[in-house]
């Protein structure tokens, strides 16, 4: 993999990424399914699992709003391997901080994300 390749592949993880914390994204269940991976997990930042079906149902039901929005930090990605990224960052969301970490892959329909983890800090 060149190196165009790789932060082509970067960037495009941090952009589904972004896309994801935008609350009117977040609102759109159709736009969500479209970056997640059918196979997505989550660890929160709570110790709950998540999957597919109850992402969308938390999404849908305006967890962040345009007056609250993500406040994004640090973010950073690697390519490891050809069509797999790894994304880290800190995010702040009215105060409740967490550093955050992506894994994205390429998939027939465009980059999605495959496994994400949050962990509170203080």
């Amino acid at each position: 993999m060149t190196t165009d390749e790789s932060e082509r592949a970067v960037q495009a993880a941090i952009d589904g990424e972004m896309e994801l914390l935008d609350p009117e994204v977040r609102a759109s269940p159709a736009r969500v399914l479209g970056l997640l991976d059918p196979e997505f997990t989550e660890i929160g930042a709570s110790g709950r699992r998540w999957d597919v079906e109850s992402i969308l149902t938390v999404t849908s039901g305006g967890s962040v709003s345009p007056e609250s929005p993500v406040k994004v930090s640090e973010m950073s990605g690697v390519a490891l391997t050809p069509g797999i990224v790894h994304l880290t960052y800190f995010a702040d969301h009215q105060g409740r901080r967490a550093w955050r970490s992506s894994v994205w892959r390429l998939t027939e329909t465009g980059w999605r994300m495959y496994f994400h983890q949050g962990t509170l800090t203080g």
